[in-house]
C-alpha cells in the first residue's frame, strides 16, 4: 500500500436542517457557536475552534417529507465536541434541563480513553456529544 494520507483533523462539519433560524439560534444559546459567514441559506458558525456550516437541504426536491436524523442509516452516527473538564459536563446538564434538552449521563468510558462524555440531541435529533478528559 502507498502511503495513506496524513489528515490533521477535522477542518469543519456541515448539517442539513429542517429549520435553519431555530438550528442556529440552538448552537448559538447552547454550544457558543456565533455566525461567521452567511450564505444565503447555509451559514457558516465558529467557535473558535470549530466549523459548523448549518443550512436546508442541497437538493429540496429530494428531501424526505418529516425526517429526522437517525444514527441508524448509513452515513454520521454521533459528533462529539471537546469541553475542558467534568465540570464542564455538570454545567451542560444544568443548561440542558434549563433550556429542555434531552440528555443522558456523564459516562466514563474507562482509563483506556481517558474521557467522560455527554450525550444529547439537537432539534433535527443529531446525536451530539460533549467530551472531556480525565484531569489531569
Amino acid at each position: 500500500m502507498t502511503n495513506p494520507i496524513a489528515t490533521s483533523g477535522v477542518n469543519h462539519l456541515v448539517l442539513t436542517v429542517t429549520d435553519v433560524a431555530r438550528s442556529i439560534e440552538w448552537y448559538k444559546d447552547l454550544l457558543g457557536f456565533q455566525v461567521a459567514v452567511d450564505l444565503g441559506e447555509r451559514k457558516i458558525m465558529s467557535n473558535g475552534n470549530v466549523l459548523l456550516a448549518i443550512g436546508p437541504p442541497p437538493d429540496p426536491a429530494k428531501m424526505i417529507p418529516n425526517d429526522r436524523f437517525d444514527e441508524n442509516r448509513v452515513g454520521l452516527d454521533h459528533l462529539s465536541f471537546n469541553v475542558s473538564s467534568h465540570d464542564e459536563l455538570e454545567k451542560a446538564i444544568q443548561l440542558f434541563d434549563e433550556y429542555g434538552v434531552s440528555h443522558g449521563e456523564i459516562k466514563d468510558l474507562g482509563p483506556g480513553l481517558g474521557i467522560y462524555v455527554l450525550a444529547f440531541r439537537d432539534p433535527d435529533n443529531v446525536q451530539l456529544e460533549l467530551t472531556a478528559p480525565y484531569s489531569s
